[in-house]
């Protein structure tokens, strides 16, 4: 698994669960938090994206956006938004193709066997499009937020 940090952060256009299509051009002189998950409210995710909620107002002093992707619908991402007051976007990927170039997609072990799936993990992308930090793949998604957040504070 390749890490991302000091490269170019990969293009991206996907649609939101707000309905409009999110792009990182669009967040250029602004810190983002791409987070990759493997599904909607399912135990991980949900306390990983609760973790991210609730440091909300923490993250908001570093001038960060928060973004996560799956491959859920935008339907899903809706439900499991409005259902935990997640007060970001999460993109639909259903074809893995920003998680691939993210290196998010791929072969992992999931009950001891190897299978094709999504890797969760996160990159931080700087103000200029590059990948500031990338966790590879995130073992503890309840703790993770707060790693993210840690880091953010020494920039």
């Amino acid at each position: 698994m390749k890490n991302l940090e000091g490269q170019k952060a990969p293009a991206f256009s996907l649609e939101g669960s707000d309905g409009k299509k999110h792009s990182l051009d669009e967040h250029k002189g602004k810190t983002v938090i791409l987070y990759f998950y493997p599904r909607d409210d399912t135990p991980g995710c949900t306390k990983e994206a609760c973790g991210f909620r609730d440091l909300g107002a923490a993250l908001k002093k570093t001038d960060a956006v928060v973004l996560g992707v799956s491959k859920d619908s935008i339907e899903s991402h809706q439900k499991f938004a409005g259902k935990y007051k997640l007060p970001f976007t999460l993109l639909s990927d259903p074809k893995a193709e920003v998680m691939k170039k993210y290196g998010a997609f791929g072969k992992k072990m999931m009950y001891g066997k190897e299978v094709q799936g999504t890797i969760r993990s996160t990159v931080v992308i700087g103000p200029k499009g590059d990948a500031i930090k990338h966790w590879p793949m995130v073992k503890k998604a309840e703790g993770h937020p707060e790693n993210v957040l840690a880091f953010l504070k020494e920039q």
